[in-house]
């Protein structure tokens, strides 16, 4: 059984920052891709950002120059660094790992909030 856990999320006025973290753990094979997804009410569940096990990096265009992604692979965790925060930034966020035999887990999902 493989268990992410997702932390950081919070409260944050808007220009502020918050970092995401998510640790897997359990029965996961070899990670390959990691990534972040938001659901804002209403609104349907869109990629925030992924990271191959190569290291190669995608972005939403809603938050290119104010996110980064990285991964620890050694802890099998991935982060998003979240600058420049705007209200409409605010959703659940959660994370999404991809294993080798493409396998997907996700995690329980965290609350941000932007406040303008």
């Amino acid at each position: 059984q493989v268990r992410l856990v997702e932390s950081g999320g919070g409260v944050v006025q808007a220009g502020g920052s918050l970092r995401l973290s998510c640790a897997a753990s359990g029965s996961i094979s070899r990670i390959n891709t990691m990534g972040w997804y938001r659901q804002a009410p209403g609104k349907q569940r869109e990629l925030v950002a992924s990271i191959t096990s190569g290291g190669s990096t995608n972005y939403a265009d809603s938050v290119k120059g104010r996110f980064t992604i990285s991964r620890d692979d050694a802890k099998n965790t991935v982060y998003l660094q979240m600058n420049s925060l705007k209200p409409e930034d605010t959703a659940v966020y959660y994370c999404k790992v991809t294993s080798i035999s493409w396998n997907d887990y996700w995690g329980q999902g965290t609350q941000v909030t932007v406040s303008s």
